[in-house]
Protein backbone atom coordinates (compact mmCIF):
# COMPACT_ATOMS: atom_id res chain seq x y z
CA UNK A 1 0.00 0.00 0.00
CA UNK A 2 1.44 3.44 -0.75
CA UNK A 3 0.17 6.73 1.13
CA UNK A 4 -1.07 8.71 -1.38
CA UNK A 5 -1.66 12.31 -0.03
CA UNK A 6 -2.54 13.43 3.75
CA UNK A 7 -5.59 15.53 5.73
CA UNK A 8 -5.38 18.75 6.18
CA UNK A 9 -7.87 19.28 9.18
CA UNK A 10 -8.61 21.85 12.17
CA UNK A 11 -8.14 18.41 14.31
CA UNK A 12 -4.88 18.01 15.86
CA UNK A 13 -5.38 15.55 18.02
CA UNK A 14 -8.32 12.66 18.21
CA UNK A 15 -10.48 14.42 20.95
CA UNK A 16 -13.26 15.87 19.42
CA UNK A 17 -13.18 14.55 15.95
CA UNK A 18 -16.73 13.54 14.81
CA UNK A 19 -17.39 9.70 15.75
CA UNK A 20 -18.43 9.18 12.24
CA UNK A 21 -18.27 10.70 8.40
CA UNK A 22 -21.13 13.21 7.20
CA UNK A 23 -21.95 14.23 11.60
CA UNK A 24 -20.44 17.58 11.18
CA UNK A 25 -20.97 18.22 7.28
CA UNK A 26 -20.10 22.16 7.74
CA UNK A 27 -16.09 20.89 8.85
CA UNK A 28 -14.11 21.10 5.49
CA UNK A 29 -10.81 19.81 5.12
CA UNK A 30 -8.99 19.14 2.26
CA UNK A 31 -6.85 16.37 0.72
CA UNK A 32 -3.15 16.95 -0.30
CA UNK A 33 -1.30 14.63 -2.53
CA UNK A 34 1.91 13.34 -2.67
CA UNK A 35 4.15 15.17 -5.39
CA UNK A 36 4.32 11.24 -7.31
CA UNK A 37 0.11 11.78 -7.24
CA UNK A 38 -0.13 15.43 -8.45
CA UNK A 39 -1.10 14.38 -11.65
CA UNK A 40 -4.12 16.03 -13.16
CA UNK A 41 -5.51 12.88 -15.35
CA UNK A 42 -5.54 11.10 -12.50
CA UNK A 43 -8.72 13.16 -11.31
CA UNK A 44 -10.44 12.93 -14.61
CA UNK A 45 -13.81 12.35 -14.06
CA UNK A 46 -14.05 12.93 -10.61
CA UNK A 47 -15.88 16.51 -10.53
CA UNK A 48 -18.81 15.02 -11.61
CA UNK A 49 -19.54 13.50 -7.97
CA UNK A 50 -21.18 15.01 -5.43
CA UNK A 51 -19.48 12.70 -2.83
CA UNK A 52 -16.39 10.27 -2.56
CA UNK A 53 -15.38 7.67 -0.43
CA UNK A 54 -11.63 8.53 1.47
CA UNK A 55 -9.65 5.26 2.56
CA UNK A 56 -7.45 5.84 4.83
CA UNK A 57 -4.41 4.92 7.66
CA UNK A 58 -5.56 5.07 11.44
CA UNK A 59 -1.81 6.13 12.16
CA UNK A 60 -1.95 7.03 15.38
CA UNK A 61 -3.58 3.98 16.53
CA UNK A 62 -1.14 1.20 15.44
CA UNK A 63 -0.10 -1.53 17.75
CA UNK A 64 1.63 -4.85 18.18
CA UNK A 65 -0.99 -7.83 17.57
CA UNK A 66 -4.52 -7.44 17.56
CA UNK A 67 -7.64 -8.16 19.65
CA UNK A 68 -10.66 -10.11 18.76
CA UNK A 69 -12.52 -7.97 20.99
CA UNK A 70 -13.13 -4.43 21.68
CA UNK A 71 -15.04 -1.94 23.82
CA UNK A 72 -16.98 0.34 21.51
CA UNK A 73 -17.68 3.55 23.46
CA UNK A 74 -21.18 3.76 22.91
CA UNK A 75 -21.77 0.81 24.82
CA UNK A 76 -20.24 2.84 27.88
CA UNK A 77 -16.39 1.18 27.28
CA UNK A 78 -17.43 -1.78 29.05
CA UNK A 79 -18.98 -4.34 27.11
CA UNK A 80 -17.17 -6.16 24.24
CA UNK A 81 -17.97 -6.74 20.95
CA UNK A 82 -16.38 -8.86 17.94
CA UNK A 83 -13.49 -6.29 16.13
CA UNK A 84 -15.17 -6.75 13.25
CA UNK A 85 -18.41 -5.34 14.29
CA UNK A 86 -16.91 -2.39 15.06
CA UNK A 87 -15.28 0.77 13.93
CA UNK A 88 -12.78 0.70 16.33
CA UNK A 89 -9.22 1.83 15.17
CA UNK A 90 -7.72 -1.05 16.56
CA UNK A 91 -7.94 -3.63 13.94
CA UNK A 92 -5.71 -6.36 12.21
CA UNK A 93 -4.97 -3.63 9.77
CA UNK A 94 -5.47 -0.12 10.82
CA UNK A 95 -8.04 0.91 7.79
CA UNK A 96 -10.28 3.73 8.00
CA UNK A 97 -13.31 4.52 5.21
CA UNK A 98 -15.20 7.39 5.20
CA UNK A 99 -18.20 8.80 2.99
CA UNK A 100 -17.48 12.49 2.17
CA UNK A 101 -18.75 15.42 0.12
CA UNK A 102 -16.84 16.53 -2.31
CA UNK A 103 -16.74 20.37 -2.36
CA UNK A 104 -14.19 21.06 -5.01
CA UNK A 105 -11.09 20.70 -6.91
CA UNK A 106 -8.08 23.04 -6.72
CA UNK A 107 -5.60 22.80 -9.05
CA UNK A 108 -1.89 24.93 -8.07
CA UNK A 109 0.90 24.38 -6.86
CA UNK A 110 -0.52 21.89 -4.73
CA UNK A 111 -3.32 20.64 -6.74
CA UNK A 112 -4.92 19.11 -7.86
CA UNK A 113 -6.21 19.53 -4.04
CA UNK A 114 -9.41 17.98 -2.99
CA UNK A 115 -12.06 20.08 -0.49
CA UNK A 116 -14.08 18.02 1.36
CA UNK A 117 -17.10 18.40 4.33
CA UNK A 118 -17.85 16.45 6.44
CA UNK A 119 -14.64 14.44 7.58
CA UNK A 120 -14.02 12.70 10.57
CA UNK A 121 -10.21 12.11 10.25
CA UNK A 122 -7.18 13.89 12.51
CA UNK A 123 -4.79 16.26 10.49
CA UNK A 124 -1.83 14.58 8.65
CA UNK A 125 -4.27 11.45 8.09
CA UNK A 126 -2.36 9.34 5.50
CA UNK A 127 -4.69 8.63 2.43
CA UNK A 128 -4.18 5.18 1.33
CA UNK A 129 -7.34 5.87 -1.95
CA UNK A 130 -9.99 7.47 -3.44
CA UNK A 131 -12.91 6.64 -5.03
CA UNK A 132 -16.41 8.02 -5.96
CA UNK A 133 -19.50 7.62 -4.03
CA UNK A 134 -22.03 6.00 -6.54
CA UNK A 135 -25.68 6.47 -4.82
CA UNK A 136 -27.31 3.25 -6.89
CA UNK A 137 -24.66 0.91 -5.31
CA UNK A 138 -23.38 2.29 -2.67
CA UNK A 139 -26.58 3.41 -0.39
CA UNK A 140 -28.75 1.00 1.66
CA UNK A 141 -31.92 3.24 3.27
CA UNK A 142 -32.85 -0.02 4.80
CA UNK A 143 -29.90 -1.51 6.46
CA UNK A 144 -30.12 -2.83 9.94
CA UNK A 145 -27.62 -0.32 12.43
CA UNK A 146 -26.67 -3.01 15.20
CA UNK A 147 -25.61 -1.46 18.73
CA UNK A 148 -24.54 1.56 16.43
CA UNK A 149 -27.93 3.02 16.07
CA UNK A 150 -28.60 4.20 19.33
CA UNK A 151 -27.05 8.03 19.35
CA UNK A 152 -26.81 10.58 21.84
CA UNK A 153 -29.19 13.56 21.75
CA UNK A 154 -27.84 16.81 20.63
CA UNK A 155 -26.57 19.31 23.10
CA UNK A 156 -27.62 22.60 23.42
CA UNK A 157 -24.57 25.05 23.05
CA UNK A 158 -23.93 28.05 25.26
CA UNK A 159 -20.53 30.02 23.85
CA UNK A 160 -20.57 33.35 24.79
CA UNK A 161 -20.52 36.02 22.10
CA UNK A 162 -17.09 37.13 23.04
CA UNK A 163 -15.40 33.85 22.87
CA UNK A 164 -17.17 32.94 19.69
CA UNK A 165 -15.60 36.25 17.93
CA UNK A 166 -12.20 34.65 18.90
CA UNK A 167 -12.75 32.07 15.81
CA UNK A 168 -12.58 32.91 12.53
CA UNK A 169 -16.01 33.38 10.78
CA UNK A 170 -15.90 30.35 8.28
CA UNK A 171 -15.08 28.10 11.01
CA UNK A 172 -18.22 28.95 13.88
CA UNK A 173 -20.43 27.03 12.37
CA UNK A 174 -18.68 23.54 11.98
CA UNK A 175 -17.30 23.95 15.78
CA UNK A 176 -20.95 24.50 17.21
CA UNK A 177 -22.15 21.55 15.30
CA UNK A 178 -18.93 19.53 16.47
CA UNK A 179 -20.24 20.80 19.93
CA UNK A 180 -23.60 19.68 19.83
CA UNK A 181 -22.76 16.19 19.25
CA UNK A 182 -20.75 15.76 22.77
CA UNK A 183 -17.27 15.15 22.06
CA UNK A 184 -17.10 13.43 25.72
CA UNK A 185 -16.66 10.04 25.33
CA UNK A 186 -19.97 7.77 25.69
CA UNK A 187 -19.15 6.61 29.21
CA UNK A 188 -17.92 9.87 30.84
CA UNK A 189 -20.95 12.33 32.21
CA UNK A 190 -18.86 14.48 35.09
CA UNK A 191 -20.71 17.80 34.90
CA UNK A 192 -18.14 19.39 36.96
CA UNK A 193 -15.52 18.36 35.01
CA UNK A 194 -13.80 20.67 32.53
CA UNK A 195 -13.08 19.27 28.84
CA UNK A 196 -10.29 20.78 26.38
CA UNK A 197 -10.60 20.12 22.60
CA UNK A 198 -8.14 21.43 20.20
CA UNK A 199 -9.32 23.00 17.60
CA UNK A 200 -8.14 25.40 14.08
CA UNK A 201 -5.52 26.28 16.56
CA UNK A 202 -7.26 27.39 19.54
CA UNK A 203 -8.03 25.54 23.01
CA UNK A 204 -11.72 24.97 23.53
CA UNK A 205 -12.40 24.30 27.07
CA UNK A 206 -15.77 23.03 28.06
CA UNK A 207 -18.50 21.33 30.73
CA UNK A 208 -21.44 19.20 29.98
CA UNK A 209 -24.40 19.99 32.35
CA UNK A 210 -28.28 19.02 32.43
CA UNK A 211 -28.56 18.59 28.55
CA UNK A 212 -26.06 21.46 27.52
CA UNK A 213 -22.98 22.43 26.89
CA UNK A 214 -20.93 25.67 27.94
CA UNK A 215 -17.95 27.12 26.40
CA UNK A 216 -15.76 28.53 29.38
CA UNK A 217 -12.58 29.68 27.53
CA UNK A 218 -11.10 30.23 24.20
CA UNK A 219 -7.35 30.23 23.76
CA UNK A 220 -6.08 32.62 20.73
Amino acid sequence: MQVIGHIESDFPEKFGIPRQSGLADKLVSRVVFEPEYRVKEAFRGLEGYSHIWVIWEFSEAKREGWSPTVRPPRLGGNRRVGVFASRSPFRPNPVGLSAVRLERIEYGGEGPVLYISGGDMMDKTPVLDIKPYIPYADAYPEAKGGFSVSERESLEVNFPSELLEIISEEKREALIQILSQDPRPAYQDDPDRIYTMSFAGHEISFFVRDGALTVTKVSP
